[in-house]
């Protein structure tokens, strides 16, 4: 089942975004060849009014095939190279402006129903530099180090992918009782001391070691992942709530601690000392649930869903351009329907509309995902095409058509070498 509705999803993203290229041709004289969903062999195929409407066997892709668009005929009546060069900008462009119409409508339809998630402070730390510098619960955060805040995901997504690291100055603008102010302090610091492992099983459940960090006391020790942990300073633990209640009360502060644990039936024991962890800390909590949208607050934050989208796209890019993020960090087809079949499954036990709104959700990430990649000046894309078109209109004369084809096939034959690469990584990761 969830093969079919990441199928069902994956086409009709496509097939919207095909419309765009469509539509725009029709409206511009242009004669589209063919209007396609999916690759490969045609399954289903029936010509109509010049246009032949096929179905073809992969699910994945889709193609609007105007007449003369990749040949030099410019004197041909209906060709898409003898069209105005506006007409074909417009044409080009549609597919990726379809797409974030797309996602803006299925936003509105996710706001009305679910609501939206405001930047609200819901906590401040007692004590803390925050609560110092007049940071206070209720107050909206819009901007967070210079970075303009809209949902509370805004935020998450920000502090994410640029961690707050230790004598970080917070820099805030925060909106309350419709004033802004602005609100600047330098972060605080926790001190944590860590063993170095992480634990599988409920509160009790025996203290079996789930991973062990690599670098930490732990693993130098010669813990190993299935171990079980039954005694700290020669205190019995039985279990998860035991070890939990024991360093509650005695917690960790860089003082040696004696470690017991059985491995493949017999047990073994060494004196570590716990690793300072050092992180900064904000000093807040800040709002990450949905609150119910109101009259024109549903259209308005149904934009700003689509806003959120694309912004997190483009951070995602830039991350990968700054080697931040990998290849192996992207997801393709195989990535994206795992994704989609995963939320299927753990969207089930929430009823019926929370499935659906969860799909709708993904629906609307990969919509204004594909209309951002297709807008990036990348040959065989839609903004590459575009590149040559806008410069066309600059020089008032169209760069060498044999030149611009040649480009656009080695862009695509490199596409088709990272799809492959992405699959791959897919399929591994998977699997």
């Amino acid at each position: 089942m969830k093969i079919i509705i990441a199928i069902i999803i994956f086409s009709g993203i496509i097939l919207f975004h095909e419309l765009g290229h469509f539509l725009l041709a029709k409206k511009n004289g242009i004669i589209v060849t063919e209007f396609s969903l999916g690759m490969g062999p045609r399954l289903l195929s029936r010509e109509y009014k010049g246009t032949r409407y096929s179905l073809k066997l992969l699910p994945i892709g889709g193609s609007c095939a105007m007449l003369g668009e990749d040949t030099d005929e410019e004197d041909v009546s209906g060709t898409f190279n003898n069209a105005s060069v506006w007409g074909r900008i417009a044409v080009v462009a549609a597919g990726p402006v379809f797409n974030f119409i797309l996602a803006f409508v299925l936003s509105v339809i996710i706001v009305g129903v679910v609501g939206y998630e405001p930047s609200t402070v819901l906590s401040v730390k007692e004590g803390s530099a925050a609560e110092a510098a007049g940071l206070k619960k209720g107050d909206v955060i819009t901007s967070y180090q210079g970075y303009h805040i809209d949902l509370g995901k805004d935020l998450y997504v920000y502090s994410y992918m640029n961690e707050l690291k230790e004598g970080d100055t917070v820099n805030l603008t925060v909106k309350r009782d419709g004033e802004k102010k602005e609100i600047s302090y330098k972060a605080d610091t926790n001190v944590r001391y860590l063993l170095g492992c992480n634990f599988t099983g409920d509160d009790s459940a025996p203290m079996t070691v789930e991973s062990v960090m690599a670098g930490m006391p732990l693993e130098e020790a010669g813990v190993q992942a299935g171990d079980v942990i039954t005694s700290i300073n020669g205190v019995r633990i039985s279990t998860s709530q035991e070890y939990q209640d024991y360093i509650r009360e005695h917690p960790l502060d860089g003082s040696p601690v004696k470690i017991t644990w059985k491995h493949e039936g017999l047990e073994y024991d060494d004196t570590i000392t716990p690793k300072e962890y050092r992180t900064a800390d904000s000093g807040f909590s800040y709002n990450i649930y949905c609150e119910k949208a109101k009259g024109l607050d549903v259209i308005r934050y149904g934009a700003v869903e689509v806003k959120y989208m694309i912004r997190t796209t483009i951070l995602s890019l830039k991350e990968l351009c700054s080697g931040k993020f990998g290849l192996k960090d992207l997801s393709g087809p195989v990535g994206v329907a795992d994704a989609i079949g995963t939320t299927y499954e753990e969207s089930r036990s929430e009823g019926s509309v929370m499935l659906w709104m969860n799909l709708l959700n993904m629906a609307v990430l990969l919509s204004a995902n594909l209309g951002v990649m297709n807008l990036l000046p990348f040959p065989a894309l839609d903004g590459g095409r575009l590149v040559f078109l806008v410069i066309e209109a600059i020089r008032r004369k169209p760069v060498n058509r044999r030149i611009e084809g040649t480009i656009h096939f080695a862009g695509l034959m490199l596409l088709m070498v990272l799809m492959v690469v992405v699959m791959y990584n897919d399929i591994v990761r998977i699997f």
